[in-house]
């Protein structure tokens, strides 16, 4: 029964690739709400299979699958190429300059997951920007759309360029500062993503501010928490 239990937490885990493609579908077809919809999928199914993987001791019980290794994979693909691509083909801005965000999106991206490093030795941050275009591209696309091209430019570089600076931002499900406020602030902020999306084309005040209140306490906590770690020797 371990061995079954195990393997159903990296076929859940692996799932996340499946939702990733309906996504991939949805955008290619033109549904930016459904294709958006598919990608909250993936990053609630990213979002607990951790947790599943420690309750089933998967490293124990199959030492010969890398579930960190499958995770990067479909990670890889549901946050850099599947927004990078929802980018391209849902925000209005001149070709050139669409196509040199999504270059951006992905070289950071590619080269920030082969950086050592890439989360704090107590586990409870990711240093850099982490990859998480997909969420960005929901508040351009769901949340602020019919931004000037050239500041959603600099919003996009600015994050690439994030990527490489040790900048902390709290990794969620494992502790930290203000704990159960940032748990909040990720509920709201998931929750208000599905109501954008489904109010889709029309985007609602009320969880317009509910999206960006919780991404300025990201931001605030991010500064907080970077000024301790750089104080440190």
């Amino acid at each position: 029964m371990q061995k079954v239990f195990a393997w159903s937490v990296h076929l859940f885990t692996a799932s996340g690739l499946l939702a990733g493609f309906m996504a991939l579908l949805a955008a290619v077809a033109g549904d930016y709400r459904e294709a958006m919809f598919w990608m909250l999928v993936t990053l609630v199914v990213d979002g607990i299979d951790g947790t599943f993987a420690r309750m089933a001791r998967v490293r124990e019980v199959l030492p010969r699958v890398d579930g960190k290794m499958i995770d990067y994979v479909i990670d890889f693909f549901t946050y850099a190429i599947l927004p990078a691509y929802l980018f391209y083909v849902a925000v209005d801005m001149p070709d050139g300059l669409r196509l040199a965000c999504c270059f951006a999106m992905l070289l950071s991206a590619a080269i920030y997951y082969g950086l050592e490093g890439m989360v704090s030795e107590d586990g409870k941050h990711f240093v850099g920007f982490p990859v998480m275009w997909n969420m960005a591209v929901y508040v351009f696309i769901f949340v602020v759309p019919g931004m000037a091209p050239t500041v959603l430019a600099v919003l996009v570089f600015g994050l690439a360029i994030l990527h490489f600076i040790p900048v902390h931002f709290a990794y969620p499900s494992r502790g930290g500062r203000w704990w159960v406020l940032t748990l909040l602030a990720t509920v709201a902020f998931v929750g208000s993503a599905v109501m954008n999306v489904y109010l889709y084309p029309e985007p609602s005040p009320l969880w317009r501010g509910v999206c960006l209140g919780a991404t300025l306490y990201y931001g605030v906590l991010a500064v907080v928490d970077t000024a301790e770690a750089w104080r440190k020797p």
